[in-house]
């Protein structure tokens, strides 16, 4: 608490809760003027002080041009990017109103009609963040990490090597094997002529929040250059158990097609990507015995079946 206190400081705020902790720490604080921020304590490691001052440049942006994201607050000396250590980093988001849609692993709220109408809304949102972000001049040392093949299922992914989860029994891993080079040869072959560009990576039902009948997208920590359907492919995720996902899918590729074009075989390619990328993530960020790493394995066997047959 005392670094998160000492970050705070910069932007004489007050540590009022603990929001978060995954990439990074996040805390609700409280500003001179009364409104509220989102402090974040960038893992150590994780993105350096370019990538992050690239993610809340795109993120000031998107802002100017009327997305619901949040927008980068300076600190007291003017700058967005605070250092409280080596290699270690604070940033300040203004308060995003609102509550998150859902939960992963909790069922989705509301009944067939209404999760489909959401589902829609996240596509027009996604495609218009995609729209927006193609209109902006972006400048020359604006870098990002890679979402591509290599990013997914090369020698060393950006979340890991998933093949090598401890807990993958044989049949397990061999499966896994199977889906990485399904991957290669489906995403290789796409990628010259795919739709790349900057993208939040991390669409998750806690990262859109709802406000009355407004959608906004939060924590873009993960933001990279990559294939635009990773975004719809990510949304989709954790809706593999809803008895309502064909829907669910087609209202968000429907929502999204009404401004800009998808390939639905390539979203569910990348679909794929991320419940495998997610078995990787957990080795080095979750004890052995969370009984998340079982859920997850299971989850990417449920989607290799879904995606290969």
């Amino acid at each position: 608490m005392i670094q998160a206190e000492t970050a705070a400081a910069a932007w004489d705020g007050r540590i009022l809760r603990l929001l978060a902790e995954r990439e990074n720490r996040v805390y609700q604080i409280a500003l001179p003027d009364g409104r509220f921020a989102a402090l974040r304590l960038h893992r150590p490691g994780y993105r350096d002080a370019g990538v992050i001052r690239s993610e809340l440049w795109w993120c000031a942006a998107l802002a100017e041009a009327g997305l619901p994201v949040p927008v980068p607050l300076p600190a007291k000396n003017g700058d967005l990017l605070h250092s409280i250590g080596p290699d270690h980093h604070a940033s300040a988001l203004s308060w995003i109103e609102g509550i998150p849609v859902g939960k992963g692993g909790t069922a989705l709220a509301g009944d067939a009609e209404a999760q489909v109408r959401l589902y829609a809304a996240i596509g027009m949102l996604l495609a218009r963040l995609h729209n927006e972000t193609d209109r902006l001049n972006l400048p020359a040392t604006f870098t990002l990490p890679r979402w591509d093949t290599a990013g997914f299922i090369g020698k060393a992914p950006r979340w890991g090597r998933f093949w090598d989860h401890p807990q993958l029994s044989p049949a397990e891993s061999a499966r896994l094997h199977d889906a990485r080079a399904f991957l290669h040869d489906r995403l290789s072959r796409a990628e010259s002529q795919a739709d790349i560009g900057p993208i939040h990576a991390d669409v998750l039902r806690e990262n859109v929040f709802a406000n009355g009948g407004s959608l906004s997208l939060i924590d873009f920590d993960d933001s990279g250059i990559g294939f635009r359907a990773y975004d719809l492919g990510t949304a989709l995720s954790q809706n593999l158990y809803e008895p309502t996902f064909p829907a669910l899918r087609q209202a968000l590729l429907d929502g999204y097609a009404e401004t800009r074009p998808c390939d639905p075989v390539l979203v569910d390619a990348l679909l794929l990507a991320r419940c495998l990328a997610s078995v990787g993530w957990m080795i080095t960020r979750l004890a052995p015995d969370d009984p998340a790493h079982r859920r997850f394995i299971d989850r990417a066997m449920h989607c290799i079946a879904l995606v290969m047959g």
